[in-house]
């Protein structure tokens, strides 16, 4: 894939909620989600993390672990015949979870950390790298180097790189749309653009993460028409009950509109690139 083919699909939708809370409630929004991308004409992964590694707070909800989590997963895949991403925090989880999931997915916090991305990379599935916040859009291509001096054959289409916003003095991001055209021309991977964690707050309420999910959409709408391959969200029945990310994350209720929108706004894209 380069940058010159990437208006010819339809955008990439990577979605679900921030954590696997218990299996109703992750299998309820994996079967919305599934529902609503199959009636869009949208390629869907579904996303959710068996550990949240990365929390605020020691007492922060975490998730369920690798074993539960991973099997809660693999029964919902096969039940609603949906791919499935999660994250993966060391080394020792890279295989483990690769017999389940059908992407790899690298935290922002980890994406430069060596020995995950090479580790990943012998699996043979795709990965996704969250861009950390602290790194410049032309810094992903060390990333690159890295998955490919154990992969060198591996497609440029199956590394994902995705766009959450860059650190801008303290508890707070902002996004430079810039990065999405640079990042393509520098990697002719398809760049994703995560539009709920981009509004986070990282530490906002001091033992834990705050957000204005209210901004989500616009951003999606701004990376959409810059180009992006995909949309990351982050989702839930009920946000405000959400054990994790909930202030940045969108009510389910909210996605046919926004997805809709979307998809015409690829459409003019398409249309004028």
């Amino acid at each position: 894939m380069n940058n010159k083919t990437i208006y010819n699909q339809e955008f990439l939708l990577i979605a679900g909620p921030c954590v696997i809370e218990n299996y109703e409630t992750v299998r309820e929004i994996a079967l919305f989600l599934k529902n609503l991308t199959d009636r869009l004409c949208i390629p869907f992964i579904f996303k959710a993390s068996y550990d949240k590694a990365n929390r605020t707070s020691v007492n922060s909800y975490r998730g369920p672990g690798i074993k539960d989590g991973l099997a809660i997963l693999g029964q919902i895949k096969k039940e609603l015949n949906i791919k499935i991403i999660s994250d993966v925090h060391s080394v020792n989880e890279v295989f483990l979870a690769s017999e389940v999931l059908d992407f790899l997915q690298i935290p922002a916090l980890l994406c430069r950390q060596t020995d995950i991305l090479l580790e990943s990379a012998k699996t043979n599935k795709p990965i996704n790298i969250k861009k950390g916040q602290f790194l410049a859009p032309w810094d992903v291509i060390n990333i690159i180097e890295k998955i490919k001096s154990v992969r060198e054959n591996i497609d440029n289409s199956e590394i994902f790189i995705t766009e959450r916003g860059t650190s801008f003095g303290y508890n707070n991001l902002i996004v430079d749309f810039r990065g999405i055209k640079i990042m393509q021309d520098a990697t002719s991977c398809p760049i994703i653009f995560d539009a709920t964690h981009s509004v986070q707050i990282p530490g906002g309420n001091k033992t834990s993460s705050s957000g204005h999910r209210e901004f989500a959409p616009i951003l999606a709408k701004a990376a959409i028409a810059a180009g992006a391959d995909g949309i990351f969200l982050e989702t839930y029945i009920d946000p405000d009950k959400a054990l994790c990310d909930g202030p940045n994350s969108l009510r389910l209720s909210e996605l046919e509109r926004l997805l809709i929108c979307l998809k015409e706004l690829r459409k003019v894209i398409k249309f004028n690139y």
